[in-house]
């Protein structure tokens, strides 16, 4: 039988959009439908905030999750990875003797991730031993085959690649390999993946396809607004928060 613990992190201190993770969306702080997907999932033995604000804290812990100890300012702003925290939290709870086997992040910017894919990319790192982690991803909207950059007043193709020797950039997008981009829903490793290559996902890495609107990710004022409008729409749902 594998322990699983789901971390809920929590920065305060971003400057996109202030205070995001606890800004109020339909009625509760967006860290509260994370906490409720994982804790509904019945994926992980514990959920815990990793954050660094004691405000924060006490909300988190008012919707059910764990705080067993505040995140260090020093690995707390905007330029920290996430493996430095991921590792102290694994500390913080190894010290109480409490070991386990994976970890999963899950963002509170990502609060239309569902309990079903929650579930389901757990079970796929469970299904798969040798892998070090599974990771959320996304078709790409706009083929990156198709973009440039520009260096000393000359653009070239930021993906020079050919197919029967015609660049990408020339080709039907439609003949193009589907590219896919990370998003922010949810991360699934083992422990092992973190303790030993001081990694959250190491190197092989599992696609968890999401669609729709899981993956969309607030950070902005304009994401702020547009997941608003998506609920007004009736075009997502946000788990059922009790608290």
């Amino acid at each position: 039988m594998y322990r699983g613990i789901a971390f809920i992190p929590a920065r305060s201190g971003s400057k996109r959009l202030q205070d995001k993770n606890v800004k109020l969306l339909d009625g509760h702080p967006l860290l509260a439908y994370s906490i409720n997907a994982a804790k509904k999932s019945g994926a992980f033995e514990r959920v815990i905030c990793a954050t660094d604000s004691v405000a924060y804290a006490e909300t988190a812990r008012r919707y059910g999750a764990e705080v067993p100890a505040l995140r260090p300012s020093s690995i707390s702003d905007d330029t920290s990875t996430d493996i430095q925290w991921v590792d102290f939290m694994l500390r913080e709870i190894q010290k109480s003797q409490a070991l386990f086997d994976f970890f999963s992040i899950l963002r509170p910017t990502s609060p239309f991730r569902s309990e079903k894919s929650i579930i389901e990319a757990t079970e796929l790192l469970l299904a798969n031993k040798w892998a070090d982690s599974v990771r959320a991803v996304e078709k790409c909207d706009e083929h990156p085959g198709k973009m440039w950059v520009i260096k000393n007043q000359l653009m070239m193709p930021l993906l020079p690649f050919e197919i029967d020797g015609v660049p990408w950039h020339s080709n039907q997008t439609s003949k193009l390999p589907e590219i896919y981009k990370q998003n922010a829903s949810l991360e699934v490793a083992w422990v092992k993946t973190a303790m030993e290559q001081k990694s959250i996902s190491g190197t092989k890495i599992i696609p968890f396809v999401t669609h729709e609107y899981e993956g969309f990710d607030i950070n902005t004022h304009l994401d702020w607004l547009v997941a608003e409008k998506l609920l007004e729409a009736g075009l997502v749902k946000l788990p059922q928060v009790s608290c």
